[in-house]
């Protein structure tokens, strides 16, 4: 009976430092005074709270504001210094790493690009560990600040075993690879630094959905579309998916029997007409010319320039326009199956090539979705693009140890376990809010950054 006591009490305190945390992160800065009503503590608890918090080094002082007739009250905000967090995006053009302060503001940043051969698993694991020395010297940070490690792949995951996160990526060769085993074998970092793994698509709708597009709505779908497509579904404000994730798969919904032969090997799926590898594809099939020496992501700025040149004088090519058309009718199409399955408020279309094309393709898969849709579900949805730009799957794997840092009331040194965290209310105020001004909308160039090069020809951005 007493080790039961022993325990409530510490969970009730984990609780506590928890609630008091979020609702400083989200909507501060706050005065001790608002801090009861709106996490429903009593004065005295916040008192301790605060101060435990303080004391660790995880509140600041943010200025002062009046009050009825008192004397005025210090506003709490949760450090930016107070520790540091490191998201990874394994993509299928590049590796991303960028190291951010407690209030996701980036530090650094580190790309390696990726061929078509690329995803030797060992060639990825050196990647992610050179990417994570880079931006620790870059940024200036001592590992030792590290609240952990968030990595994005493609592919399944599955928890189940003693070694952490093992990888399905079928698309990319990967058969039960038991990534996280390995990359805490590659990696030296402090002990207690934990990696968090998750699938591509499902970091990126966590993104959107705490500092994006997603703010304030309870059933989403976020799809990510790059040289394959995935997708988050979102319901009653949860991430869907269990041990074994495989929620983000989308891409494999069969949408023409007997059809393209896809990457994973398997007939007519979503993926073999809408993922930007096979676009090229198709363009090259009916009569499209690709740049020489054009990477995957050049290929498709041809394709667009060709669809809608800039030039007027220059008639647009009837193939790249007739290409483009048919790849928004599928992805209308395979989104219809989501709204009609999943009746969403709002989908939001992120990844890259999504970012690229939107702008094109964007009002034709509206009305193709629309189309395909029963009515009732799909006059509820609206189709936009991600708000947080072509590296938000990297904000969203930071967020994987963010989570997990609230999780358990600010503590840095918490057994293993995966327990989720409420999205954020709407008056969040983090490093997010400048990014998306800074983006100006998809695709959009960020201002006052300086770019630099790390080991082995990695491009490090230091902002």
């Amino acid at each position: 009976m007493t080790e039961r006591n022993r325990r409530t009490v510490r969970d009730l305190r984990r609780a506590n430092r928890t609630a008091v945390l979020q609702r400083l992160y989200f909507d501060g800065p706050m005065s001790r005074q608002a801090l009861g009503p709106a996490t429903g503590l009593s004065s005295g608890s916040v008192s301790n709270v605060v101060a435990e918090l303080a004391e660790d080094g995880l509140l600041e002082e943010a200025g002062v504001v009046e009050s009825d007739g008192g004397r005025p009250r210090t506003l709490l905000r949760v450090a930016p210094t107070s520790g540091c967090l490191i998201g990874v995006d394994v993509g299928e053009t590049r590796v991303r790493i960028e190291l951010f302060d407690l209030a996701l503001g980036e530090l650094a940043r580190a790309e390696l690009p990726l061929t078509h051969q690329g995803y030797d698993v060992g060639l990825i694991v050196r990647h992610i560990a050179d990417g994570i020395a880079t931006v620790l010297r870059a940024g200036r940070v001592d590992p030792a600040r590290l609240l952990g490690v968030g990595v994005g792949v493609p592919g399944i995951l599955d928890r189940g075993g003693p070694d952490g996160a093992v990888v399905h990526g079928q698309t990319i060769g990967w058969h039960a690879v038991p990534l996280e085993s390995l990359l805490r074998e590659a990696v030296e970092l402090p002990v207690g630094v934990r990696f968090f793994i998750n699938n591509g698509a499902k970091a990126l709708g966590q993104a959107e959905m705490w500092f994006g597009g997603g703010r304030g709505v309870k059933d989403a779908v976020i799809v990510l579309f790059g040289s394959g497509v995935g997708a988050c579904i979102v319901t009653d404000g949860a991430i869907q998916g269990g041990e074994r994730d495989s929620a983000g798969e989308w891409g494999h919904l069969t949408v023409s029997v007997r059809g393209r032969r896809c990457r994973c090997g398997a007939r007519g799926c979503l993926e073999a007409y809408t993922g930007s590898e096979a676009l090229l594809e198709r363009w090259q099939e009916a009569g499209g010319r690709l740049p020489a020496g054009a990477d995957e992501e050049s290929a498709v700025t041809a394709l667009i320039a060709a669809a809608h040149p800039q030039d007027a004088g220059t008639a647009p090519d009837p193939v790249a326009a007739a290409v483009l058309d048919e790849t928004a009718e599928y992805l209308g199409a395979g989104i219809s199956d989501l709204i009609n399955l999943f009746s969403p408020e709002r989908v939001l279309i992120g990844g890259w090539a999504g970012l690229q094309l939107g702008p094109h393709i964007l009002p034709a898969v509206r009305s193709y979705a629309a189309g395909y849709s029963l009515a009732h579900p799909a006059g509820r949805v609206t189709i936009d693009l991600g708000l947080l730009g072509p590296d938000a799957v990297t904000v969203g794997a930071a967020t994987l140890p963010l989570a997990d840092f609230f999780a358990h009331g600010g503590r840095r040194t918490a057994p293993v376990t995966e327990e989720s965290v409420p999205p954020p209310a709407e008056g969040w105020r983090t490093g997010l809010e400048s990014r998306v001004q800074r983006e100006g909308g998809p695709g959009a160039n960020r201002a006052g950054v300086s770019w630099g090069t790390g080991p082995g020809g990695t491009v490090v951005r230091e902002g």
